[in-house]
């Protein structure tokens, strides 16, 4: 990624942009300075990506914060940026809950447990 930025490849985003139709990327700060969440237009509505700005389901169901975070007023304000960005509660995808695998469908048969389906329902 060094290489990259060196080469002029690389374009960095403060704040909130779109960078295709239909996918935006924006700052969400707590964990990290930089963090960044991406929304997604789905077919079942717009999709948060969360990242790092929930690690697991329970952090923002419960207004926990991560226990390693740069700052944590940003990273409780964060969690009401992504409920706010998503169609639903149900639309927001934590960065690292293993769950996610569980709520969400295989993207095709033999991907259980590897890849989901985040543009289809949840399965509960």
């Amino acid at each position: 990624m060094v290489r990259r930025v060196y080469e002029n490849r690389v374009q960095f985003v403060d704040g909130v942009r779109e960078i295709a139709p239909g996918i935006e990327v924006h700052h969400i700060g707590g964990h990290t300075k930089g963090l960044q969440s991406v929304r997604v237009r789905t077919n079942r509505g717009w999709v948060v990506l969360a990242s790092d700005a929930s690690h697991f389901y329970a952090h923002m169901e419960q207004d926990r914060a991560f226990p390693i975070l740069y700052n944590l007023g940003d990273m409780l304000e964060g969690y009401n940026t992504l409920r706010r960005l998503a169609t639903s509660r149900s639309h927001i995808v934590p960065g690292h809950d293993p769950l996610v695998m569980d709520r969400y469908p295989a993207a095709w048969a033999g991907a259980e447990g590897w890849i989901a389906r985040l543009d289809a329902d949840p399965k509960r």
